[in-house]
């Protein structure tokens, strides 16, 4: 059976199928999104209290150059097989190289219910991967356009991308963490920690009913789409892995790094895309990000991933 946390996201995709009455207030799910990169970020800072090594340096490059990669092949792929247009081939490829806040957290939640040896880095993984596959994407939109309506800013895409809330308290979150450890401190962080399945619970639910949302506009003529969407996450995981073996990663860091590299964002990654190529279809991305692969991670893909890592050792 699915993680009991998954079971939520599947009560909220269900009620909102139903078209019931049942929704968070927007207060709430602020509220509990804020929650959740709190906790995740002084997670992983309080592991890395007193862990530093000089192989962090060697671990944050190569899970960086996943963001910049991922993007450069999925371009080509989406415009000649999945029949995109350039704008949205570049849009779909810009959320599938960035990544999912809420498939981490399952993805978190998982090692700690199979009790996987997980390093306090992989809070490092979500930042790293969260901003290289927007820049390559904007980069490759702006060169091959002739006359942009829309001018490209890096100075402001940085500047959104590392003043984001969640960012904020990712990063925030884990420098705390690193610096005080789990004792010292404990009186709030036990609290936060302690609270995380719950909080993780509730927010999944939310986004089931988005995502319910999503699959309510889905179309017969999206099918390519659809089909890119489940399977892509299955291909992408492997470049987690991969990369995981190289750098000798315990098991539950690998399957985090492979869940991420599987995801796609549905937050981030819209809000700099919407903003920078007005012709790309956002609800499309949002079916696929939101509609197909998230659902398909958290309820099939994480504990796939993980079988992958075990046949390759």
């Amino acid at each position: 059976m699915p993680d009991i946390v998954a079971m939520f996201f599947v009560l909220g995709v269900i009620s909102g199928l139903l078209k019931s009455d049942l929704n968070l207030p927007k207060a709430a799910y602020d509220t509990l999104s804020l929650l959740l990169m709190l906790t995740i970020g002084l997670k992983g800072g309080m592991a890395l209290h007193g862990n530093f090594s000089s192989d962090l340096l060697l671990e944050a490059l190569v899970v960086l150059s996943l963001g910049f990669v991922i993007p450069l092949i999925l371009i080509p792929l989406l415009k000649l097989v999945v029949g995109l247009t350039a704008p949205n081939a570049i849009s779909l490829a810009a959320h599938y190289g960035s990544v999912s806040a809420g498939t981490f957290a399952v993805a978190l939640a998982y090692t700690m219910t199979h009790q996987l040896e997980t390093g306090g880095q992989v809070t490092l993984y979500l930042v790293l991967l969260e901003l290289p596959a927007l820049l390559v994407a904007l980069s490759i939109y702006q060169l091959t356009r002739e006359k942009s309506e829309t001018a490209f800013s890096l100075k402001a895409l940085l500047h959104e991308t590392f003043t984001n809330r969640s960012v904020v308290l990712l990063v925030g979150g884990v420098v705390i963490g690193a610096l005080y450890g789990y004792d010292q401190g404990s009186q709030v962080t036990q609290l936060l920690t302690g609270s995380f399945a719950v909080v993780l619970a509730l927010f999944l639910l939310e986004m089931g009913l988005v995502a319910a949302e999503s699959l309510r506009n889905l179309r017969w003529h999206y099918w390519r789409v659809v089909v890119f969407a489940a399977l892509a996450p299955m291909v992408l995981s492997l470049a987690g892995i991969f990369a995981a073996v190289l750098l000798g990663l315990p098991e539950g860091s690998a399957l985090i790094l492979a869940a991420l590299t599987a995801s796609a964002s549905y937050i981030a990654a819209p809000v700099a895309i919407r903003n920078a190529i007005p012709e790309a279809d956002i609800g499309l991305a949002m079916l696929a990000s939101l509609g197909i692969t998230f659902p398909f991670n958290v309820l099939l893909g994480i504990p796939l991933y993980h079988e992958f890592w075990l046949l390759v050792q």
